[in-house]
């Protein structure tokens, strides 16, 4: 089985917006629920689990009945940190679910609502032949490193800019969980490299934006709009 964990626990500080940029309206629908349908639509995942904070449990009961949502998840419930909100989805799916050597997980940002089957497929297609694997893009601006008065330049070629999903052989991913959280994980690649995996990288998408700032929503928009015509 091939699951995945939306992770949409977040309360988009840097949104200006009361409500969690999740589920902001994009298109007459909320964010999230663009999310969660790429990946329902998608012939390559089984089961779906959509990680929200407890708080917002009945704003998504209610949610669901005013857009009259019926697309089937699993509700788990976030924690204090993202690394906390996937280990809440991961013990989900170990309650819920009998895992198997070839089942595998992929992790992905409920503001990631541009994602297309293609790019789900290539990312599994990809975790099948290395275990663990990112979606990513190289840079095309210039990098540098350090701060604002002592810096560095890089070579871009050898940045990637990273994506999700991010997806893993099921228990490989699981095993990277019982660790104890570190600062420096970022993502669930960095959780995973910590116990000595290599980490694939897998060409991603420009359009596969995530919606960080306002500004992103007009974008996902003219997305949307290109995938109508």
């Amino acid at each position: 089985m091939n699951f995945v964990i939306i992770v949409a626990a977040g309360t988009g500080s840097r949104m200006n917006s009361d409500l969690p940029k999740q589920f902001l309206d994009l298109n007459g629908v909320p964010v999230i629920m663009h999310t969660i349908d790429h990946f329902h639509q998608s012939p390559v995942i089984s089961e779906i689990i959509l990680v929200i904070s407890k708080e917002m449990e009945q704003f998504w009961t209610d949610l669901c009945l005013k857009q009259h949502y019926r697309t089937p998840v699993h509700l788990a419930f976030g924690g204090d940190t993202r690394f906390a909100s996937v280990k809440n989805g991961l013990e989900y799916i170990q309650k819920n679910f009998e895992l198997a050597a070839n089942d595998y997980i992929a992790v992905h940002d409920g503001a990631r609502p541009i994602v297309s089957s293609s790019l789900i497929a290539r990312a599994f297609r990809g975790a099948y032949e290395h275990q663990a694997i990112v979606l990513a893009q190289k840079s095309i601006e210039s990098v540098r490193t350090g701060n604002s008065t002592s810096n560095n330049a890089v070579d871009r070629n050898q940045v990637w800019l990273v994506q999700t999903p991010q997806v893993f052989q099921a228990e490989l991913l699981t095993r990277a969980y019982c660790q104890k959280e570190d600062p420096l994980f970022t993502d669930d690649a960095s959780v995973v490299e910590k116990l000595g995996n290599r980490i694939a990288i897998v060409e991603g998408d420009a359009k596969n934006i995530k919606i960080t700032y306002p500004q992103d929503l007009q974008i996902a928009q003219f997305y949307l709009n290109l995938i109508k015509k």
